[in-house]
């Protein structure tokens, strides 16, 4: 298993560079899982039935909000510990202190120590594509995670590739999700 990801050739619109063309990456999200079939693959490997494998999803689901909202952090077994938190404008006199200066509230979530080893470990794809839509490049990756550019020479073998020569991966940005573990 591995981790598609599509590298498209865009046009910065803002900044110093705003004009030019780099290649921004991000995850390919397949689809989102029903609870079904959450439910239906659990009860397979556990040999639980889906009925009672169903009722302990909604039933956890309905403690996670409770105690979440009550301020708990809550621990999901095998991924990590998740918490709301907010964002809030910032005020010199505690007269001022309301709850109008809330901006953003929000759900934190940080991942596991096993989980973050597990995504080190997973292979990433990338597929390039140029500003009309083509692949101009292809590159896999089946390292532990270490950082790597396969049109650079090294002393050590690269596992990347290049299918079709083109593209450019440099200077890029994150079109992806930004990490929310941190701060409040």
């Amino acid at each position: 298993m591995a981790i598609k990801v599509k590298a498209v050739e865009r046009e910065l619109k803002v900044g110093k560079d705003a004009g030019k063309y780099r290649f921004m990456m991000q995850a390919e999200i397949y689809n989102t899982l029903s609870a079904q079939k959450v439910i239906s693959e659990a009860s397979v490997r556990s040999g639980i039935a889906e009925g009672a494998l169903s009722a302990a999803w909604d039933a956890i689901g309905q403690v996670v909000k409770v105690w979440a909202t009550e301020g708990h952090s809550i621990a999901i077994p095998g991924l990590g510990r998740m918490r709301f938190g907010v964002r809030a404008t910032t005020v010199e006199d505690v007269s001022k202190v309301s709850t109008g200066l809330i901006t953003t509230r929000r759900v934190i979530f940080s991942p596991s120590v096993e989980i973050k080893d597990e995504l080190k470990d997973t292979a990433i794809n990338i597929t390039c594509y140029d500003r009309e839509g083509k692949i101009v490049k292809r590159v896999t990756s089946t390292d532990p995670g270490n950082i790597e550019d396969p049109d650079s020479p090294t002393d050590q073998p690269s596992t990347g590739g290049n299918a079709s020569g083109g593209g450019n991966a440099s200077g890029g940005g994150n079109a992806g999700d930004d990490d929310e573990s941190y701060g409040d």
